[in-house]
């Protein structure tokens, strides 16, 4: 009797971009690791430039976050910090918030319960 193994399939993950007052919100879906961080980057190239807007990034529907996802988080944080603008994430699922817990991301990193209470925040930073 042979047995059939279905090897898993990367899922790509996806980002959906948004932009609401002076606030740019992205959306991720699936898994931000060591495949999906360069894609994120290269999304994000122009805010770690040249930020010109608040940065949100929705956790709701981020199902994984590797190292290589964190590091893309924490360069994005160093860019905000020294700014005018600000950046902070929000509605993360229990497992993905102990991972930013355990690796101490939430000390320096505001998360929200939701994005409605992110934008709340924002909305009175101008």
């Amino acid at each position: 009797m042979r047995v059939a193994t279905r090897q898993p399939v990367h899922q790509a993950m996806k980002t959906t971009i948004t932009k609401e007052n002076n606030t740019t919100i992205f959306s991720l879906d699936g898994r931000l690791d060591s495949n999906s961080a360069p894609q994120l980057e290269q999304e994000l190239h122009d805010f770690m430039t040249t930020p010109g807007s608040h940065l949100i990034f929705d956790c709701n529907n981020l199902d994984y976050i590797s190292s290589a996802g964190l590091r893309v988080i924490l360069n994005i944080a160093k860019v905000y910090k020294s700014g005018q603008f600000l950046f902070s994430t929000c509605a993360m699922q229990e497992h993905v918030q102990e991972v930013f817990e355990i690796s101490g991301f939430d000390t320096f990193i505001t998360i929200y319960p939701s994005i409605d209470a992110s934008l709340s925040v924002l909305k009175n930073k101008g």
